[in-house]
């Protein structure tokens, strides 16, 4: 299998682990604090990526030349996925997914100055009607019921990062294995929880707070239930695999054709929502998932000709 294939099967796998793991924070949410949630699954991640590690060299590479951009990636990931979930605590899982998918958009347009990856005015229209399905979901006249404005905009932020992040892993992945990267991630996240348990694991700072949000970053920490254990170990491993096999397929593949089939996220949001949690898509949630998913997989038949087209060209060096 090409490099390109590797990586459409690399990303598929860690969408698909990123949509159970997703299942498992919404499960949570509702009796513990997102931070507490965090350091759980960073645990049993970091113990998998460590594994990893291993299998592919040992600590030796840990060593980088680029601290600080790994220190980067690494609080984008972080801040992405905090945004996303506190969003998802408060939203149906198929509406904070395709509002989340404004990031393979971002990551397409990022490519062009960053990585110098050439995106013609065909797909830079695909990427303007993808934008046009968030602004039907997020148009003042859609009834959200209970769910504020601001609670909208987290997982559109959340996208903001992960696309930063996405793209800083392919600059970084030529010189830094997926197993290295995935080891600074989830170390940043255990870093970041744990300071969070210092300063606000007795729940003083949700004391007051209405917004289910709020209340989700700041609730006291609470020893989990028996019951609850396995799902902090399952979305630990769905952890580890998503950041490796996500940093494999960036590593292998150009950004904006790996970005397209992180769409495969929008349909298994939808099954996710409806079998677990009894929840149906909003007549303009359906209308911007069609109008972001048929972008992207515009913007990913442009690409593939543009492969074809562009064999014979001399691959990026990795050294």
């Amino acid at each position: 299998m090409s490099d390109q294939g590797r990586a459409i099967l690399f990303v598929l796998v860690a969408v698909l682990c990123g949509t159970v793991n997703d299942v498992g924070i919404k499960l949570l949410s509702g009796d513990y604090p997102l931070h507490q949630t965090v350091f759980f699954r960073s645990v049993v991640a970091l113990s998998v990526s460590l594994i990893f590690l291993w299998r592919e060299g040992g600590l030796v590479l840990l060593r980088t030349d680029r601290p600080g951009l790994h220190a980067l990636r690494a609080g984008l990931v972080m801040l992405s996925n905090m945004l996303f979930f506190a969003g998802l605590a408060v939203m149906p899982l198929a509406a904070a997914t395709a509002l989340f998918f404004v990031a393979p958009l971002f990551i397409t347009l990022i490519a062009i100055p960053v990585l110098g990856e050439p995106v013609g005015r065909y797909r830079l229209t695909a990427i303007g009607i993808g934008l046009a399905g968030v602004a039907v979901m997020m148009a003042p006249g859609v009834d959200w019921g209970e769910i504020g404005r601001v609670s909208l905009l987290l997982p559109l932020a959340a996208a903001a990062c992960y696309s930063g992040m996405q793209v800083l892993t392919r600059k970084l992945g030529a010189r830094s294995a997926a197993s290295a990267m995935a080891v600074y991630i989830q170390g940043c996240f255990l870093l970041v929880s744990l300071s969070f348990f210092v300063v606000a694991g007795d729940g003083r700072f949700a004391q007051g707070a209405t917004h289910p949000s709020v209340i989700f970053l700041l609730r006291a920490w609470v020893w989990p239930a028996p019951e609850d254990l396995p799902v902090f170990a399952m979305i630990g491993v769905m952890s580890a695999m998503i950041g490796y096999f996500m940093s494999l397929a960036y590593r292998l593949g150009r950004a904006s054709v790996v970005a397209s089939y992180e769409y495969a996220a929008l349909p298994l949001a939808i099954f996710w929502g409806w079998t677990v949690f009894g929840e149906v898509p909003r007549p303009a949630v359906w209308v911007g998932i069609a109008l972001i998913a048929g972008a992207g997989l515009y913007v990913f038949q442009r690409e593939r000709a543009q492969g074809r087209t562009l064999a014979s060209v001399r691959p990026v060096r990795r050294d």
